[in-house]
């Protein structure tokens, strides 16, 4: 006979409730979306920034191979024949430039034309009375053609001023020469007299 006070001691129950596993979580379907507007957001962000490198890259130019010698100046350029003479004879401080009132070139030529044969005897005869005195001549170009061979042309330039004054008398060892290419214009490149006036030649006084 059963024990009345433990029935079934021994064996499993008839009825038996089985309940869920785990208990159905609402908020893990949002957690997911959130996972993927943040991954989405983060690749967004990747690709913009690739995409400025790719244009910061295409904007880039490379460096010239060849860069024009620009020299170093104090002041504003002036005109030679009118005031190299007061300056050298003054204490203004060094170094300073001036430029050449009719001392122009033409196109791709390196010659001194018969034109301005008089404004190289006049700094030619001031430098005779200022013994002390050195100098830099700086050739320039227009902007048409390549840098290195404006800087190269500029450079043609100088030394034809440069001879000029030697044969006037005046020691190669009180001038030196430098290119400006096409750098630092004095006018515009788009027309013919700017050009012009860019095909120029100019004097640095490095010592009194």
């Amino acid at each position: 006979m059963a024990n009345p006070d433990h029935r079934g001691d021994g064996a499993p129950p008839r009825d038996v409730h089985v309940g869920p596993a785990t208990k159905k979580t609402g908020w893990l379907p949002w957690l997911l979306l959130a996972l993927g507007v943040l991954a989405l957001l983060f690749g967004l962000t990747r690709c913009n920034r690739n995409n400025e490198a790719a244009r910061v890259a295409a904007g880039s130019t490379a460096a010239p191979a060849t860069v024009p010698v620009t020299p170093t100046t104090t002041t504003t350029p002036l005109p030679v024949t009118s005031t190299v003479g007061t300056y050298l004879g003054g204490t203004e401080a060094l170094p300073r430039t001036f430029v050449f009132e009719k001392l122009n070139f033409d196109t791709n030529k390196s010659d001194i034309r018969a034109a301005d044969r008089d404004e190289v005897n006049a700094l030619a005869a001031t430098l005779k009375q200022y013994p002390n005195a050195r100098i830099r001549i700086v050739g320039y170009a227009d902007a048409r053609g390549t840098a290195p061979a404006n800087a190269t042309l500029g450079n043609e330039r100088a030394e034809s001023v440069k001879a000029a004054l030697v044969a006037e008398g005046i020691a190669a060892t009180r001038l030196e020469t430098a290119s400006g290419g096409e750098s630092n214009p004095v006018d515009t490149n788009a027309t013919q007299s700017g050009r012009f006036e860019n095909r120029r030649t100019e004097l640095i006084v490095l010592q009194r």
